[in-house]
């Protein structure tokens, strides 16, 4: 009876085999989230515990999803040597680096040891990583259709070590620093420069994939904060890199929310390059102190807080009526 209720409770919400790696996406959006929370709390005095809140969604989050893939690994280990192997799947597995560089600030405001703990393992993942999606790539091979934004993920997504490094005291830090913002910052230009010829000379993405699109904000938005982060200061080169993902965000929310683009787990991807664009929005306004960009700050941050909401929202919906893990 036992194996019997097992096997309809699996069939009614699906299989963990079916668990897609991008789902750690919402880790990255619901951490980026609280990052911007707090800095929303610096710059209007809103209460940390809006932040604190979220931060412990985004923990949770993350101890679950780590539960399930690793279950996954070790039940079915050709499904996720498939998925790694895969051209365009294989690089979300970056969204399991960066959550765990992003958790380290949030938990980092709770506990500096632990925090910095983290920054270490997943500096030390996301390098690794970066370096075995850039080595595969140079085999040569790829099918030009796969050249989407999804590339960015892994490589690009170095530029968080400068970001998540703000409370990292080690002598060695700077110097890590300043080998993510060289490795991030001119990979960023290369991908984007093949990824704009692929999307302007060749078919649209599929709809599945077009959330995705809006990873091409992160590189200038990451790479505004962590920038400044690594210099401590907002310069014209860094004002140059806020403004013109700005200009691109704007682009991208009219072709990407649309009600023609069904929901499912990819729409996850807009979620932390808008709560990056979000956090240098508020960094930007609180540097420049104009009336302007503190309302472009608000609303951005009320519409990043508001599209989360909903997509965790659907994504537990889809969870219990078992179209979430089905294949």
């Amino acid at each position: 009876m036992q194996t019997m209720s097992a096997l309809q409770k699996q069939k009614s919400i699906g299989s963990i085999q079916f668990l897609p790696v991008n789902l750690f996406a919402s880790v990255m959006g619901i951490s980026g989230l609280s990052l911007a929370w707090i800095q929303a709390s610096k710059l209007f005095g809103t209460s940390r515990v809006i932040a604190d809140m979220i931060g412990i969604v985004a923990i949770l989050a993350f101890v679950a999803l780590s539960i399930g893939y690793i279950s996954k690994w070790v039940l079915y280990p050709q499904n996720v040597k498939a998925e790694f192997t895969h051209p365009v799947i294989g690089n979300f597995f970056g969204t399991i680096t960066i959550s765990i560089l992003l958790l380290s600030s949030v938990i980092g405001t709770y506990s500096q040891i632990l925090g910095q703990m983290m920054w270490v393992i997943g500096t030390v993942l996301t390098l690794a990583l970066c370096f075995v999606i850039v080595t595969r790539l140079l085999n040569g091979g790829l099918d030009p259709s796969n050249v989407v934004p999804a590339l960015l993920i892994p490589v690009v997504g170095t530029l968080n070590i400068a970001v998540t490094s703000g409370t990292m005291t080690f002598p060695w830090a700077h110097e890590m620093n300043l080998l993510s913002l060289a490795i991030g910052g001119i990979i960023a230009l290369i991908f984007l420069s093949l990824i704009l010829s692929r999307l302007i000379h060749q078919a649209p993405l599929p709809t599945g994939l077009m959330p995705s699109m809006m990873i091409m904000i992160a590189p200038f938005e990451v790479g505004f904060l962590g920038y400044t982060n690594f210099e401590q200061r907002i310069d014209p080169f860094a004002s140059i890199l806020f403004y013109f993902g700005l200009f691109l965000f704007i682009i991208l929310f009219f072709k990407i929310f649309k009600k023609s683009i069904p929901f499912s787990a990819s729409w996850w991807a807009v979620g932390f390059p808008m709560a990056a664009l979000s956090n240098a929005a508020l960094k930007y306004a609180m540097f420049v102190h104009s009336w302007l960009l503190i309302t472009i700050s608000v609303i951005i941050l009320a519409f990043v807080s508001i599209v989360l909401i909903v997509l965790f929202i659907r994504t537990i919906d889809m969870l219990f009526k078992g179209s979430l893990l089905r294949a």
